[in-house]
């Protein structure tokens, strides 16, 4: 009899984790950017924390497997470009997307510096439509700037197959110094860029530190304590949140990073506050959590590294899922506070 409870446990363990590999948790996600020349496009991105891998390619066309030859002529619809793999836990895209800027004159129609055609223009690539939205955001943020006179031409493009280019183009940048830097000088780019950005501050990544397990204490309550910093979970029904209808954010307990929104909210019947998706999907991150013999995706906050809950398939339209959270791990900042409490940026939601 033991033995065949023993079976059944093992039995129903392998089976929960054969069916949560319907939704893996992958740590890192990918961007595509062209930006003209590749060669000049791999260094920024590979100096940043967070980058794992830069490759220099070709996006864009439905040519399978162009060479430099074939896209350098003009003669498919692809255009040169890079894929950025990174951690999305230390960098965000819009991070990424603040580099990409910095290193490309985005109001030429035509190519890039001396580099002329239609293989040669900008674009960013996105992978679904948080992507697109982040990215439509930040041209429209570098339009408004004042940092270009003309308009912004970069064009933001559903994302198509990445084809690597050949082995001599990787890290160019590393492998023929002297001529790598002659042509970025000789381009027009290095003195572009050189005139564009050189009286304006670097963009500014905030970076929250994590106060000390002592402080945490003492600014937490013994529930908030327990689930944040200990993965435990609150009473069902018995939390401040589970029932709050009024108009705003949640954001994080402990770094106040904004995570999830009333307008997503929804009532799972199950006594936890629960939403279809984030706010922020740059702030959210996802985990396996294998624990009390069941194979489920813990939810937890990126700055702050809070247990927030866990993440179900069984949510409404339009995402299907359901966030189910620990009102102790949120703040919940009304609608007529968000600009006194600076975030501003999110009023536009609720109007």
């Amino acid at each position: 009899m033991q033995y065949l409870i023993i079976l059944a446990v093992v039995l129903v363990v392998a089976m929960t984790a054969f069916a949560a590999e319907d939704r893996p948790v992958a740590p890192h996600k990918t961007a595509v950017f062209g930006g003209g020349c590749f060669w000049c496009m791999e260094p920024p991105f590979e100096q940043l924390e967070g980058v794992i891998d830069v490759m220099a390619g070709y996006s864009g066309g439905d040519e399978v497997n162009p060479t430099y030859e074939e896209v350098s002529s003009g003669r498919t619809a692809h255009i040169e470009s890079v894929r950025v793999v990174y951690d999305p836990e230390k960098i965000s895209y819009k991070e990424l997307l603040d580099t990409f800027w910095r290193y490309i004159d985005p109001t030429d129609p035509g190519g890039q510096f001396a580099d002329r055609g239609d293989h040669y223009k900008t674009a960013i690539y996105y992978n679904d439509q948080e992507e697109k939205k982040i990215a439509e955001k930040s041209r429209k943020e570098l339009g408004e700037s004042g940092v270009f006179d003309r308009p912004i031409a970069t064009a933001i493009i559903p994302a198509k197959p990445f084809y690597p280019a050949e082995e001599y183009h990787q890290d160019y940048y590393k492998k023929n110094v002297a001529h790598y830097e002659a042509y970025k000088v000789g381009s027009g780019r290095a003195g572009f860029l050189e005139r564009t950005w050189k009286d304006k501050p670097q963009p500014v990544v905030k970076k929250f530190i994590k106060p000390s397990d002592e402080e945490l204490r003492s600014r937490l309550t013994p529930v908030q304590y327990e689930v944040t910093q200990k993965d435990g979970t609150e009473r069902p029904y018995e939390n401040i949140y589970e029932g709050n209808k009024k108009a705003g954010i949640y954001v994080d307990i402990v770094s106040g990073e904004p995570l999830f929104s009333s307008l997503d909210k929804f009532d799972s019947g199950t006594g936890w506050p629960s939403f279809t998706r984030p706010l922020v999907p740059e702030n959210v991150v996802e985990k396996k959590d294998v624990k009390f013999l069941m194979v489920r995706t813990e939810v937890r906050s990126a700055a702050a590294d809070s247990h927030l809950g866990h993440v179900f398939e069984d949510g409404p339209a339009p995402t299907g899922l359901r966030y189910c959270l620990n009102s102790a791990s949120l703040n919940f900042i009304p609608v007529e506070e968000l600009e006194a409490k600076g975030y501003g940026e999110f009023l536009p939601l609720f109007q």
